[in-house]
């Protein structure tokens, strides 16, 4: 016997989750965790002993071998289970794809890397069968929680961000920003058609999601550090989280990636005469080949900054598809020109609109028309 299958079979399998529904379902999303895979799924089984449950790994397409370990942990034990996405990220929308794969009437969510405390499950099960809470949330701030050995830095980042969590949710919450927590499953049905699915805080984007106030309770617990392989946190983190508040303040007016897209266009504005100015000032080359050279580099400049932030979620790697998508960008937002000059001068000279009204309906169709085109062709969803 392998050695591998010898060490999955020294865990024994729940035996109350056998031949019957379980009662408790354990998200876990992962991306190249699979140095923590077999552990995570060891201290579930010793801290769940006892209650039917099942674990739902939800995995982004993995490149470092992590569905491998997946696959001989499913095949040795029926409570597992592994969802394999291609062409799709975020954790948001892997937690909400687990929860949806699952009939159980409660869910837990859990992180891969140990830093969360699995031995808080139990009580956060518990109150949610006694019907005291609709939501149970691991809280690193309230009595008896901490944040482990985390520098003053980020513990400046995580206060401003629970500050600013209190922006889309009027519910008094130690800790939005936890990843850990456990939900019934009609609180969550009640929220899921409305959740925004943008970046890391679903949590957050559940109790904003809610038609109706939330019963929620709190359990304390104390922040680990990764056991194995790499933080997938970054500073691109925050500006994930800002559209995501962006989202619940207006999104039902405006989509926020429709904003992002506009505010990084603005930036190549600045880019664009920043590189126009610069020409001009070395008298080299002529205006219009200058004015062309700004706008390339502008052009250049939105592509790959929307790519990093606005589409994070549906990014281009690679060379070829990164040329590609360039290429389809500028095509995209070139027609885009043309649309805006045309829609302006038409307004101008047919209706005597005048230059300010008319500038500014032409800037408005390309913004839209570039939006609208390069969603479907440059960053289409997959």
């Amino acid at each position: 016997m392998p050695e591998a299958t010898a060490q999955l079979n020294a865990v024994p399998l729940m035996s109350p989750s056998v031949g019957r529904g379980a009662e408790l379902a354990v998200v876990v999303p992962t991306f190249n965790e699979r140095d923590n895979v077999r552990a995570i799924t060891q201290a579930l089984e010793t801290a769940l002993e006892g209650i039917r449950f099942e674990i739902v790994f939800v995995d982004d397409d993995s490149g470092d071998g992590t569905r491998d370990v997946m696959a001989e942990l499913a095949e040795a034990k029926n409570n597992i289970r592994v969802i394999h996405r291609i062409g799709r990220r975020g954790l948001s929308t892997a937690v909400t794809e687990g929860m949806l794969s699952t009939t159980a009437p409660y869910i837990a969510v859990i992180d891969a890397d140990l830093q969360h405390d699995e031995t808080a499950l139990r009580p956060m099960l518990e109150l949610l069968r006694a019907d005291e809470a609709d939501l149970v949330v691991g809280s690193r701030y309230t009595e008896g929680g901490g944040v482990g050995s985390w520098d003053a830095s980020r513990v400046r980042v995580s206060s401003t961000a629970t500050k600013l969590a209190r922006l889309i949710t009027s519910t008094d919450i130690t800790d939005p920003m936890s990843g850990f927590f456990a939900i019934t499953r009609q609180a969550f049905n009640n929220s899921v058609r409305e959740l925004s699915g943008q970046g890391y805080k679903i949590l957050l984007d559940i109790v904003a999601s809610a038609p109706a106030p939330m019963r929620i309770r709190e359990v304390p617990y104390q922040f680990r550090n990764r056991q194995a392989g790499e933080s997938k946190l970054d500073a691109l983190i925050i500006w994930e989280y800002l559209l995501l508040l962006v989202d619940k303040l207006v999104g039902h007016i405006v989509p926020a990636r429709f904003l992002s897209f506009m505010f990084i266009g603005g930036l190549g504005v600045f880019v664009h005469m920043a590189v126009l100015s610069t020409l001009v000032a070395v008298q080299y080359p002529p205006f219009l080949w200058a004015q062309a050279t700004a706008t390339g580099i502008a052009m250049i400049f939105n592509f790959f900054v929307n790519n990093t932030l606005t589409y994070r979620d549906r990014r281009l790697k690679g060379f070829v598809p990164l040329a590609r998508g360039l290429l389809v960008f500028m095509i995209v937002c070139s027609v885009g020109a043309v649309a805006n000059v045309g829609i302006a001068g038409y307004l101008f000279s047919a209706f005597h609109y005048g230059w300010l009204t008319a500038g500014l309906s032409g800037i408005a169709v390309g913004v839209v028309w570039n939006y609208a085109a390069t969603s479907v062709f440059t960053w289409k969803a997959r």
